[in-house]
């Protein structure tokens, strides 16, 4: 597995990477791995107010249908619209080509309370 050190995670595992005000969304390697194929995602159009642990959108794959939740509170400014089309990048390149969204943070301080990359591999191997 792979957790690249300069990124933060949540507990639901996704993963946030802070550039200024703006914040890169995607899925963790863990969860696209325990997901398997991922075949369909639904994502929030630039414009909409996401809220920090709330749902901002929904990932399919073969095995399963799982809500995606926000590291930050802001407003989506950008999709990454490659994912509609051939939702297997989040399987393939889960950190690069896969990010989802990227997101105007509303508070900074939120990054606070995400987990590096230590605490989250302990978080998944417990």
């Amino acid at each position: 597995m792979n957790f690249p050190d300069h990124l933060l995670y949540t507990k639901d595992h996704e993963w946030a990477m802070q550039k200024d005000a703006i914040v890169v969304v995607g899925i963790t390697d863990y969860a696209q791995d325990q997901l398997g194929d991922i075949v369909y995602i639904e994502l929030p159009a630039p414009g909409t107010l996401i809220e920090q642990g709330k749902e901002f959108g929904v990932i399919e794959s073969v095995k399963a249908v799982s809500d995606l939740y926000a590291p930050v509170s802001g407003e989506v400014i950008k999709v990454n619209e490659a994912l509609k089309e051939t939702p297997e990048i989040l399987n393939q390149n889960p950190y690069d080509q896969g990010w989802m969204i990227q997101v105007k943070m509303k508070d900074a301080r939120a990054l606070k309370t995400l987990l590096n990359h230590t605490d989250y591999q302990k978080l998944i191997h417990d």
